[in-house]
């Protein structure tokens, strides 16, 4: 782990400078993986990291976590409040029967797209560039907001499964708090990664590393796969 918690620092300090930027910007969530990144982030850039707190209808625990992470690491933060610009684009969409304001996923993915609009200003602000925090498996099911938290300069942690982000994460010294507690988007109240996905982190880290899983859970992923390849592509354009 140390050699590749080094390697990783080295990378995202080369990327950073290889792109004629000062430093890194990182939406700090109170979950593992975005601990991890501002770790990483800090031991690459000391004096100029920033870690964005960005609530908006969030669970206070995972403030608190991510106030303790910053805390634990010195590392700088600024909290920006996003709850009242959530709450007045609801107010600001149409009206009608053909709009389902109700649909949970819809409305919540505006939360992750509004803080990809506030690292992206902080970061010209700064002449940073936007870290990501996502990994490996959420990547190669297409778990994540597009223009949201995929909305991303690099993803230190892209060739990661879960499983080694917790590894990482140990040896990095993040509290247990935050290794421990059930991975979430923090999109609505009680949600976690797991329950949204409909499998476990185990089943898809094993399918990605070996290719082995059950008939069922084999083609929930590639199912899952496919229905987000265009996540992970620039929008195409005709050949012609």
């Amino acid at each position: 782990m140390e050699q590749l918690a080094n390697r990783l620092t080295d990378w995202i300090k080369k990327s950073v400078l290889g792109a004629g930027k000062a430093g890194a910007v990182i939406g700090l969530s109170g979950g593992i993986d975005s601990a991890v990144v501002a770790v990483l982030c800090k031991r690459a850039f000391p004096d100029t990291t920033l870690a964005v707190i960005m609530p908006c209808c969030s669970n206070k625990t995972d403030i608190t976590h991510a106030n303790e992470l910053a805390k634990k690491f010195d590392i700088r933060t600024e909290v920006v409040e996003l709850e009242a610009a959530y709450e007045s684009l609801l107010k600001a969409f149409p009206e009608s029967k053909a709009y389902h304001k109700n649909d949970k996923l819809s409305t919540s993915n505006i939360k992750p797209r509004l803080r990809m609009i506030t690292l992206y200003y902080l970061a010209s602000q700064l002449n940073y560039l936007v870290v990501g925090t996502g990994n490996r498996s959420e990547i190669a099911i297409g778990y994540s907001t597009k223009y949201g938290d995929a909305g991303v300069d690099i993803l230190p942690l892209g060739n990661l499964v879960k499983r080694q982000v917790n590894e990482l994460a140990e040896y990095l010294g993040i509290t247990k708090d935050i290794i421990n507690k059930p991975p979430s988007a923090g999109l609505w109240e009680g949600q976690t990664d797991e329950g949204e996905m409909g499998l476990t982190y185990n089943e898809l880290d094993r399918y990605l590393i070996t290719g082995e899983a059950t008939a069922q859970v084999k083609k929930k992923i590639e199912s899952m796969a496919k229905a987000s390849a265009h996540k992970r592509a620039m929008p195409p354009a005709p050949p012609f």
